[in-house]
């Protein structure tokens, strides 16, 4: 058992002595690459979505010196007639060359870890094979191992973009050096089976094209028949819920969010099970050394950067245009190449029908809310402080500064086409009360009396806010929105809420003429 040939299978064996999520439906997938055009995969995924953990899963499946029957003969790869058609021919039967890239950075300086790499790889192949000669370079003595042994190479890369992350003054020499490993021709397909690479980011690009080319990629924008191992389904956080007796609704408001095509939603795992054996939901996403990025990358000097974060925490999907990016940390053309560096990140989910991206769970929602109070930029600060004194004139029943305060944003963030547009009013309110998440839930068309409240906010627990349902209506006043409020009985939906409710009513009258588009507001306090 080496380092980086055939490490064996000790790190799935942990994993498999803690509860464990069945995802080896993913072997399947690279098994029927093996021997093809489509043998090099690349997945990326954000932090702590399960990355280390497939790779392990993998490297103790194909490792040839070692025997991982015992860890797999009850998992789906090798039960479900759909999956194990391949099983017992791939398992266990490669020599595997495993690197875990964030390990090795922190084992040689920046300019030395390719020569480490092929130093390490090199000495483990002379060992396990003594009659191999060296080759002049790395490749050549990878292809004379593999002639010799007469058993390609399955390459196993974890973490494959850190150096491309922390350390850019190699990203030239290191592509280079996946380059000719990767390069297609026929010297690689002598030398691997297949390869697996997991990271964060999608491949850098070299112009408009990947960096390594023949590389299948799948990524948080197209997860395509991934889907289903970035992170938990619906159906197996419903199952761990049961199993620990856990709320699920309580688990999806604050892990759900992630919904890809075909799959539905996906939860982020290692959240979903902190939750679980801390008996706690809250955000362990602070955790994490992403976190502390999201500050630099929302406060980027972009034109409407400020207001589209607004708009995101405020539940307001944005259109993306995530063709433009260049797949790295440091290369920023506009607003679109922020929103897909999040996506990747996982601090926005993205709709790939639609493509709009919006802020997935109340974990994230949270991360960006002290993120954005943390942004040194005027237009940042101004949005925040107005939002923050909204909801404290709404409560404190402030009607001429609360229709005042509608009045701009309706001005400012409304085209003049879609004015009175229904959607477009929602989207009035939801971006002029965004700093909601301190103290409040926000539902949308929640069923209530004889038809759907357009924006309830209701009070975290323990908070001693008022519950606030509010009515935005054009061609009426702020009297006949408290009245529709009334009239279609919307305070039913906080039926046993059991607290002070603030009914708010904003009206406005839809004409263009002089004085018109005068915004009023009318605010009642009820008992539920």
């Amino acid at each position: 058992m080496g380092i980086y040939l055939n490490p064996g299978n000790s790190g799935f064996q942990e994993i498999r002595n803690s509860r464990y999520v069945d995802k080896s439906g993913l072997i399947s997938l690279i098994n029927r690459t093996i021997g093809t055009k489509q043998k090099l995969t690349c997945v990326s995924r954000p932090r702590r979505f399960g990355k280390s953990f497939a790779a392990q899963m993998l490297c103790a499946y194909y490792d040839k010196g070692c025997d991982s029957s015992e860890l797999f003969c009850d998992l789906a790869i090798a039960v479900d007639k759909k999956l194990n058609g391949s099983y017992q021919q791939h398992l266990n039967k490669y020599d595997v060359i495993y690197l875990d890239m964030t390990n090795i950075m922190g084992k040689a300086a920046p300019q030395d870890i390719l020569s480490f790499i092929e130093n390490g790889v090199t000495e483990e192949l002379l060992d396990a094979y003594p009659e191999l000669k060296e080759g002049r370079a790395f490749d050549e003595t990878l292809l004379l191992a593999a002639e010799l042994t007469g058993n390609k190479f399955i390459m196993l890369i974890d973490e494959w973009d850190a150096p491309i992350r922390e350390m850019p003054e190699i990203q030239k020499m290191y592509l280079q050096f996946l380059r000719t490993l990767f390069k297609g021709s026929g010297t690689t397909d002598r030398i691997f089976a297949a390869a697996y690479m997991t990271g964060i980011l999608p491949i850098r690009k070299d112009g408009s094209q990947s960096a390594i080319s023949d590389f299948r990629e799948f990524t948080m924008v197209y997860p395509g028949a991934f889907a289903e191992y970035v992170g938990f389904t619906e159906k197996e956080a419903q199952e761990l819920c049961e199993e620990y007796k856990s709320d699920f609704l309580t688990m999806k408001q604050w892990y759900d969010g992630y919904i890809l095509e075909e799959i539905g939603s996906i939860y982020n795992p290692n959240s979903v099970m902190r939750a679980l054996y801390e008996h706690r939901f809250r955000s362990y996403w602070t955790e994490t050394s992403a976190s502390k990025s999201l500050m630099e990358y929302i406060g980027l000097d972009f034109d409407g950067l400020s207001r589209t974060v607004a708009q995101l925490l405020g539940g307001i999907e944005i259109s993306v245009d995530t063709n433009g990016f260049s797949n790295d940390l440091v290369t920023f053309r506009d607003r679109d190449d922020v929103l897909t560096l999040l996506i990747h990140l996982g601090y926005l989910s993205y709709n790939e029908e639609t493509r709009t991206v919006r802020i997935p769970n109340e974990e994230i929602r949270m991360e960006f809310a002290r993120a954005i109070r943390g942004v040194k930029r005027d237009e940042s600060i101004r949005r925040v402080r107005e939002s923050d004194q909204l909801f404290y004139d709404t409560i404190h029943k402030n009607e001429e500064a609360v229709a005042a305060q509608i009045e701009k944003i309706h001005a400012e963030e409304t085209a003049i086409l879609f004015y009175n547009n229904e959607q477009a009013l929602r989207s009035v309110i939801k971006l002029a009360y965004f700093s909601y998440r301190d103290h409040y839930l926000k539902f949308e068309e929640l069923p209530a009396g004889d038809g759907y409240a357009d924006l309830v906010y209701l009070p975290k627990k323990n908070s001693m806010m008022p519950a606030l349902v509010i009515e935005l209506k054009w061609n009426q006043s702020a009297n006949g929105a408290i009245a529709q409020i009334r009239e279609k009985q919307y305070p039913e939906a906080l039926k046993g809420f059991g607290g002070e409710v603030l009914l708010v009513g904003i009206g406005y009258d839809k004409d263009t003429g002089a004085g018109k588009r005068k915004h009023t507001c009318k605010i009642e306090k009820i008992l539920v």
